[in-house]
């Protein structure tokens, strides 16, 4: 019988393809070279919950709930940061590890995605916990909003590896470098070369696992602010925005991205509807039952209303924040696009269109269902 091989999967946060295409990365290129490199799609909304959960359960939000990073619960009437693992509607590889007695780690850089994901993981680190063992090896983290702190989250993936042994590792990042600076500056090439330097490291540890590298989602400039409440309301009809990319890291993109979920009364739907079909800068306004099937999302965690931006939109409060100078951000249709890159992978490369794929493989290999 063929023995099963370690997996390390690696969710490079906002990796869009084109910083690959301009950037050299040759730890990357060699992992490629001996493997598979091939665009595919996240899942829609394009930001970082909804992909880690997709790509951790091999499922859509229909199935595993996570819809966005942000929630209006309807039945409490509360807002709440989709952060805890309670949200997730089916079983994370974690867990199903777990239940087959399989050892597990997860290494982020972002903590909120420690206490998302991390349930049932044997061990679990993140660049915002402390780490005394970690920071004596390799020396304390750099701050979340830094060039260096994804390196570093790799780096302590590859000493905990061989600390614990685990048959499954997922390492995850933040996406500040590329929300602050494109791919062709040279802030970006330092970013990225820093992190290939750290996965030529973990190559070379354990060149007889499988690896494999997607991201959550791509990144796109953002030039237009359209704000749905403020629409809506000069139009006589209330309703209640929900931002789909908003969480605690507000440096990255001010809580401004290319989706939104708006819930509003039945007697005003159809009313807004037409309204928000007219505004330039708007690509789709979709019911809940469209969007459902569209983009396979769970119906009790969506508003009646769902609308992605062209290229250049994001949605947001303008009462509450401006559109910053610069600002690169994700959340529409356009940042679907995303790298798919496999090594030592006993799959044919044309199984992965999607990056949730990456979990559908791991699943299978360590046969957890």
């Amino acid at each position: 019988m063929k023995k099963t091989k370690p997996i390390i999967a690696i969710c490079i946060d906002g990796l869009d393809p084109e910083y690959l295409d301009i950037i050299e990365t040759p730890n990357i290129t060699t992992l490629i070279d001996n493997g598979f490199y091939k665009h595919g799609e996240c899942i829609w909304p394009s930001v970082t919950n909804v992909n880690n959960v997709s790509i951790l359960t091999g499922q859509y939000p229909k199935v595993h709930g996570i819809c966005s990073n942000y929630r209006y619960v309807k039945e409490t009437r509360e807002e709440v940061y989709m952060e805890s693992s309670e949200f997730i509607l089916h079983p994370t590889i974690f867990t199903m590890a777990k239940n087959k007695g399989i050892k597990t780690l997860l290494a982020t850089s972002k903590d909120k995605l420690r206490t998302l994901l991390g349930k049932d993981a044997t061990n679990a680190i993140s660049s915002e916990q402390n780490n005394p063992w970690l920071n004596n090896i390799i020396g304390p983290p750099p701050p979340i909003y830094s060039l260096e702190v994804n390196a570093w989250t790799i780096r302590a993936a590859t000493y905990a590896i061989r600390e614990f042994n685990p048959m499954f590792t997922y390492i995850t990042t933040t996406d500040y470098a590329m929300h602050k600076y494109p791919p062709k500056s040279n802030e970006s090439r330092l970013h990225l070369q820093l992190i290939d330097s750290a996965i030529g490291g973990l190559y070379n540890q354990f060149p007889e696992y499988s690896i494999l590298i997607t991201a959550d989602h791509g990144m796109s400039d953002k030039t237009n602010l359209i704000d749905p409440g403020k629409i809506l309301q000069e139009h006589g009809i209330e309703s209640r925005p929900v931002p789909l990319i908003k969480d605690r890291y507000v440096v990255h993109h001010s809580n401004l991205g290319g989706g939104f979920f708006i819930y509003i009364s039945e007697k005003n739907l159809h009313k807004a509807v037409k309204i928000l079909n007219q505004v330039p800068g708007i690509d789709s306004v979709m019911l809940t039952e469209e969007a459902v099937s569209q983009f396979n999302l769970h119906p009790e965690r969506i508003g009646q209303i769902i609308i992605t931006g062209n290229k250049e939109t994001v949605f947001g409060d303008s009462s509450q924040v401006q559109l910053p100078k610069g600002l690169r951000s994700h959340g529409s249709q356009h940042e679907r696009a995303v790298p798919i890159i496999g090594y030592n992978i006993d799959s044919n490369y044309t199984e992965f269109t999607e990056n949730r794929n990456v979990g559908t493989y791991v699943i299978a290999s360590l046969s957890l269902v």
